[in-house]
């Protein structure tokens, strides 16, 4: 069986020089078309993780077995990365469901940050995705301990996911509801919770639900957070302008940034405050709701430009832009007009899908 290189383009994808025989490992059948691919740092081999079979156009996704089967033959793969980052939603306001939104995705926020040397999992919102990132973690027969959510704010289309977190339903299971950042508006954190479920909005109440809930208000995240798995692990907050109040995040480990920024509005000039706290960065995701026209009438309502977007990661010089919390005005049709423009601009940004992983 021949694998060989796909889209050299692609800085995650590498080849394999040499003829490997992969039927004894996962089944598969000469003439199957094999694709592999992992995140990439040092490689002596390159490669595509995912495999898709001719005869019925399915995909099986077996990453650790690939890795084990090379190793096995003495290959050297790829250092793992530090990080995966997959959006469980990626719409901003409402969730929305019409056939013409389903490319993008029409859940609302919600980030699951993997930390791939110990297989744990970080998660930021609990927006509507958050139902379906919970149903994937026991699909896979994922366990935790403890699962940590962080918020960047409050607003409904960042927690209406939690009352359907199946996780929040097992005895069994620690959930910390996180905030990070001083100054913060929320003072009774466990009240937000309480009050979004309480029985006129919903028929089962927080302190039913099953699992054992930390309310944890951190103002110097940096001094509270500091080694995941003997890993130096640094993560920063910083308040910025939305309605209510909301947070951006830095996430620094194993020499990676991931830098998250969603529902800011900056106004007449550009947050330098943001643009120090995404400098450098390996990732940033940033709020880009409206175009520049939409912008201007809606002024208030907490949120970014495309443009804007593209100026903070150029002003910090990060190496790559995700852009999310669409508009629900905005169709796959629309979006997809909008992406190509972007890169015109920065041939490195991606406007980002439900469903999507990008490692660092």
């Amino acid at each position: 069986m021949r694998c060989s290189a796909r889209d050299r383009r692609d800085p995650w994808v590498v080849e394999i020089v040499a003829d490997v025989n992969l039927g004894n490992h996962f089944g598969l059948h000469d003439g199957d078309e094999v694709e592999i691919r992992v995140p990439i740092t040092r490689v002596r081999t390159r490669v595509r993780i995912e495999a898709r079979l001719n005869e019925n156009r399915s995909r099986r996704h077996f990453s650790w077995l690939i890795s084990l089967s090379f190793a096995k033959r003495g290959i050297t793969l790829a250092e793992k990365d530090s990080m995966r980052l997959k959006f469980y939603g990626t719409r901003g306001s409402i969730p929305i469901c019409d056939a013409s939104f389903q490319q993008f995705g029409g859940n609302t926020t919600c980030l699951q940050i993997t930390f791939t040397d110990m297989n744990r999992v970080a998660i930021i919102d609990a927006g509507t995705g958050l139902r379906n990132l919970g149903r994937d973690l026991r699909a896979i027969g994922h366990k935790q301990d403890r699962i940590v959510i962080g918020f960047t704010h409050f607003h409904w289309d960042h927690i209406q996911g939690f009352p359907f977190f199946a996780q929040a339903y097992d005895p069994g299971q620690k959930i910390t509801l996180l905030t990070l950042g001083r100054d913060p508006t929320v003072t009774d954190l466990r009240e937000i919770f309480e009050v979004q479920m309480q029985e006129e909005y919903f028929p089962v109440q927080l302190d039913r639900m099953g699992a054992t809930f930390e309310f944890l208000q951190i103002a110097d995240a940096s001094t509270h957070i500091t080694g995941i798995n003997d890993v130096e692990t640094f993560v920063s907050a910083q308040r910025h302008n939305h309605p209510g109040g909301a947070y951006s995040f830095r996430i620094e480990r194993n020499g990676k940034v991931l830098v998250v920024c969603t529902d800011v509005e900056h106004g007449e000039q550009i947050d330098v405050r943001l643009v120090e706290l995404a400098r450098g960065a390996d990732l940033l995701v940033h709020d880009a709701q409206y175009t520049a026209e939409e912008l201007q009438k809606r002024r208030g309502w907490g949120h970014s430009s495309f443009d804007q977007a593209m100026q903070v990661a150029e002003m910090a010089g990060v190496k790559r832009l995700a852009l999310t919390h669409h508009d629900p005005e905005h169709d796959d049709e629309f979006l997809q007009r909008i992406e190509k423009l972007c890169q015109e601009r920065f041939p490195n940004a991606v406007l980002a899908r439900e469903g999507m992983e990008i490692s660092l």
